[in-house]
């Protein structure tokens, strides 16, 4: 299984801020020690023109050189610098080349089933700006990306790519539904704290709220009544997946109370219903502030263990295998 990592290319935020950058480099660490399975690669930085597929040409500019109004880039939640901007582009990068993987649109490739970026999930980054420690949207970009490729290789097709975004962040996706909210090829599913951040939402395609200190049961059967939904309304070909650690028991963010054995059974049903329906799928790690910040890579850990579960289905039920597995 390919994953994506950036977390090299560092973004220097002063001391005392409340954003656990180290996450990513533990993380990457633990994976590379206990599931050799996983193939790391660096991250390529997404260019100009994938970020304008999404992003307006002005904001693509005013990330790049340092002149975002400081109101704005307030509202992103990090200083400006070369580091915030490249760091920007890589996590971008690192989904567009987990998509890819998991399509097989790489020159010479099949499809991979599942891949990975080892960060992204920057949903709450809009069209014109960003927010919440999002700066551009991968997810967005992505899809975006993901459906010209597609198309190209796939000419014959008269309706393009169809994408799923299941966003499973403890908070709404709120960029990403107003991206898409005029966009029948993309369906966003946002299951999130109904009190949480942000205090104004959008409309994503499906929106499911959930109150202060849910626990396991009534998460995962709300979630399971999404994704019938979900079925019931859109066949994607891909799904993208943003596998939040935030809605854990454990995490200074969240306010739900989901358990380490809940939070690995939700990322589970997610690929089991994309590997029902054989849809590649590329998944991101998105939010996580545990106070125990050990706590929030062990979430993250087992999303890892679950996904690679389900690449090795993948590859056991492709062309030349023996069987398809169950």
């Amino acid at each position: 299984m390919q994953a994506f990592y950036a977390d090299n290319f560092v973004l220097p935020l002063p001391p005392g801020h409340r954003f656990p950058m180290a996450k990513y480099k533990l993380l990457r660490d633990r994976v590379v020690n206990e599931l050799p399975e996983v193939q790391m690669q660096e991250a390529p930085a997404a260019t100009d023109g994938e970020l304008a597929l999404v992003h307006a040409p002005d904001y693509i500019s005013a990330i790049t050189h340092g002149t975002l109004p400081a109101p704005a880039q307030r509202e992103i939640g990090f200083p400006w610098s070369p580091g915030m901007s490249e760091r920007a582009r890589r996590s971008v990068g690192a989904t567009l080349a987990a998509a890819r993987s998991a399509l097989g649109l790489a020159a010479g490739t099949r499809p991979g089933g599942i891949a990975a970026n080892m960060a992204g999930g920057t949903h709450h980054a809009y069209a014109h700006k960003g927010g919440g420690f999002c700066v551009f949207n991968d997810a967005a970009v992505a899809a975006r990306l993901m459906q010209a490729e597609w198309g190209r290789a796939h000419r014959s097709h008269r309706q393009p790519l169809q994408v799923a975004v299941i966003d499973l962040d403890v908070h709404q996706g709120n960029g990403t539904a107003s991206i898409f909210a005029r966009d029948d090829s993309v369906f966003t599913l946002s299951l999130h704290g109904e009190k949480n951040f942000p205090f104004r939402k959008e409309a994503s395609d499906l929106d499911v709220e959930l109150p202060d200190g849910c626990l396991d049961a009534p998460y995962l059967q709300a979630l399971e009544h999404a994704l019938d939904e979900l079925g019931r309304r859109f066949e994607p070909g891909l799904v993208l997946f943003l596998a939040g650690a935030d809605p854990f028991v454990g995490d200074r963010l969240g306010r739900l109370a989901l358990s380490f054995d809940g939070l690995e059974a939700r990322d589970r049903r997610v690929f089991d219903w994309a590997w029902q329906r054989r849809i590649p799928l590329a998944f991101s790690m998105a939010g996580g502030y545990g106070v125990h910040i050990d706590e929030t890579v062990q979430v993250q850990m087992n999303t890892y263990r679950v996904a690679l579960d389900y690449w090795r289905r993948w590859h056991a039920a492709a062309p030349g295998a023996n069987g398809l597995a169950k």
